[in-house]
């Protein structure tokens, strides 16, 4: 019997319209009623997925999210942190150097902001579908107590591919690198993953892996596909991720969760 879900975002949970089905909606209200924990693992900072905590009823005291891709493990409505890694100023020096060799954007997510030195259309994407403000930040001169939760380099598909065709291999070594989009290239600590923010989470829950679902779409998903007892890929995912996964599930408009749900929660339940 599976007691934790642990769902992926754009791409997975959300439609192409940022929004969640009924269908979905109503599935998840009732794996909760069967005592299974609902979890969102995301990229996002926790202030970008607010609404949707509040929209799912996910904000109560034993309620939990995974943001900034298993950087941050929270409690929704205590705001208690499981667990928390952060990136020093000198890793954003580093990548900042790399990223005015490569000539790509670059910018970093502090614990309620975007920062970057410059304007960028998948910048401005970022504070958006987030809701928090953008500011523009000499990267030589960061404050010392800035909080930085991950750097990323953003850029157009096609360009930030041959980017990453460039990285020198230290970087592989030093950090977590995850395409979480075509246009958003992170990195974050190294032992830092989705897998890693589900693992922790589990573990303080006394729930065993074999017990986990996760479902995800792109690159950063693959880690907590790869680690869930249940790996599921979207229909619409990365081939990568499809590769890695135990269940191929709808695309994200076909109410691909619902069906995950239905599938493996649900009926499982009413079966025994």
């Amino acid at each position: 019997m599976y007691k934790l879900i642990a769902l992926d975002m754009d791409g997975t949970l959300l439609r192409e319209d940022k929004t969640i089905s009924k269908e979905t909606y109503r599935a998840i209200q009732r794996a909760k009623n069967k005592g299974v924990k609902v979890v969102l693992a995301t990229g996002r900072p926790i202030d970008g997925v607010k609404r949707y905590l509040e929209e799912l009823e996910l904000l109560n005291d034993d309620d939990y999210a995974i943001a900034y891709n298993g950087a941050l493990v929270q409690n929704t409505k205590t705001k208690d942190i499981v667990a928390q890694t952060l990136m020093s100023l000198e890793d954003v020096d580093y990548l900042y150097k790399l990223s005015q060799e490569l000539k790509v954007n670059i910018h970093a997510l502090t614990e309620h902001t975007c920062i970057t030195p410059k304007w960028s259309k998948y910048s401005q994407v970022e504070a958006d579908i987030n809701d928090i403000p953008l500011e523009f930040v000499d990267f030589n001169n960061l404050d010392e107590n800035t909080t930085i939760v991950k750097i990323m380099f953003i850029d157009e598909p096609e360009y930030l591919t041959e980017v990453i065709s460039k990285l020198p291999k230290e970087v592989y070594k030093k950090y977590s690198v995850l395409r979480s989009a075509p246009y958003f290239l992170e990195f974050l600590d190294k032992k830092v993953n989705k897998g890693y923010g589900v693992e922790l989470l589990a573990e303080k829950l006394g729930i065993k892996r074999e017990e986990v679902i996760c479902i995800g779409d792109a690159g950063n998903d693959l880690h907590m596909i790869k680690f869930a007892g249940l790996g599921v890929a979207m229909g619409n995912a990365f081939p990568e991720v499809k590769e890695a996964a135990d269940y191929i599930t709808l695309t994200n408009e076909e109410h691909g969760v619902a069906h995950v749900i239905d599938k493996f929660i649900l009926e499982e339940n009413e079966a025994c």
